[in-house]
């Protein structure tokens, strides 16, 4: 079998959408026939499986998404976590990571293998492990995904291109505002197609995929549940604060669309008016329970109360982040990725310069 092509799918930043963009890109290759791998080489999402063994959450969702046999997974030989560091940072390793990824990367048989980098430039070179690093090691391309925020983030992909060379194979800019989308196209990603970055794709920002669970919100908050726990799936877009009279509040309220109101649990009014509008989610801070009529009402309308022992600033920082780092964890956010890719991503220019083609069906 020939040589599998190895791709490590690194960023410039933490949560770009590396996870997305394997899950909607792996779609789109399997649709074209490629036998694909899929590995995470450095483990960071652990969770407790069956028997108390620990699992890669991340690698497990993206095997089940995508179809994807044991023997097309590989799972990280090194978890990023604190007490790692800690201990290596005190009593060093034995270990040569670099010839364990080496080795890794010689036992995947594939036609292509997408591979999960480090989320920043940085993370892993303690290791040895820099995505710099793995990719000069194992002779492994690179596809960066950089979340839009600004036209500055030029300044970053020229620094990448030094740093990698010849082995950026490309980038993929995700989350990018509709008014700039234009820009980008015209300018942008002219310019860097010019310094010998091809520019693979500008997925459009989406709202679905910047949104919570409720299920994801009521774990970040240790939240109880009053009602409608049958409705945690509900995906929530925007976070609200319900502090001031109702009048002001409805208005305020009808401008935003799938909410969680962050109120009291002694404002029945302002509850009300939040279930009167766009809410998916009301989270109530005061140690106070709702009366019964608003816990009816949201009965009917089915809409999840969360009741938390937190302050209102406390419960809004928490809930807040959990928006800056949500994962790929809801089957509809997948499928939405999908169709961004299948529609802003170009597939073909991607396999042309890999030097694959499309397996034949028989």
């Amino acid at each position: 079998m020939a040589k599998p092509k190895l791709l490590l799918i690194g960023s410039t930043a933490a949560c770009s959408g590396k996870s997305a963009t394997i899950l909607g890109l792996g779609h789109q290759l399997q649709a074209e026939h490629i036998k694909l791998a899929y590995g995470k080489p450095l483990g960071t999402y652990f969770e407790t499986g069956t028997g108390g063994q620990p699992f890669e959450a991340d690698l497990r969702f993206v095997a089940d998404t995508l179809q994807l046999p044991d023997s097309q997974l590989h799972a990280p030989f090194l978890a990023l976590d604190p007490a790692t560091l800690r201990a290596y940072l005190r009593d060093g390793s034995p270990t040569d990571y670099t010839q364990v990824w080496h080795d890794y990367a010689a036992a995947i048989a594939a036609d292509l293998a997408l591979l999960e980098g480090p989320s920043t430039l940085t993370e892993g070179r303690l290791f040895n492990l820099s995505i710099e690093q793995m990719a000069t090691s194992a002779d492994a391309a690179v596809l960066l995904v950089v979340r839009y925020d600004n036209i500055a983030l030029v300044d970053d992909l020229l620094d990448a291109r030094l740093l990698f060379g010849d082995r950026l194979f490309g980038v993929l800019i995700n989350d990018v505002p509709e008014p700039d989308l234009a820009i980008l196209d015209t300018e942008l990603r002219p310019f860097l197609e010019r310094q010998g970055i091809p520019v693979f794709g500008l997925l459009p920002r989406n709202a679905l995929l910047r949104s919570v669970s409720v299920r994801e919100l009521t774990k970040q908050l240790q939240a109880k549940v009053l009602c409608r726990e049958d409705r945690l799936d509900l995906m929530v877009e925007s976070l609200t604060i319900g502090a001031m009279n109702v009048n002001s509040a409805l208005e305020y309220f009808r401008r935003e669309r799938n909410m969680a109101v962050v109120t009291g649990g002694d404002r029945s009014e302002l509850q009300m008016a939040a279930l009167e509008t766009s809410t998916n989610c009301l989270i109530l801070t005061g140690h106070t329970p709702p009366p019964d009529f608003i816990l009816s009402r949201a009965e009917d309308l089915e809409v999840p109360i969360l009741s938390v022992d937190l302050d209102t600033l406390s419960t809004v920082e928490i809930a807040d982040r959990a928006f800056g780092q949500v994962r790929m964890q809801e089957p509809i956010k997948v499928q939405c990725m999908q169709e961004l890719i299948a529609k802003h991503f170009d597939t073909q220019r991607f396999l042309a310069n890999l030097g694959l083609e499309p397996a034949a069906v028989s």
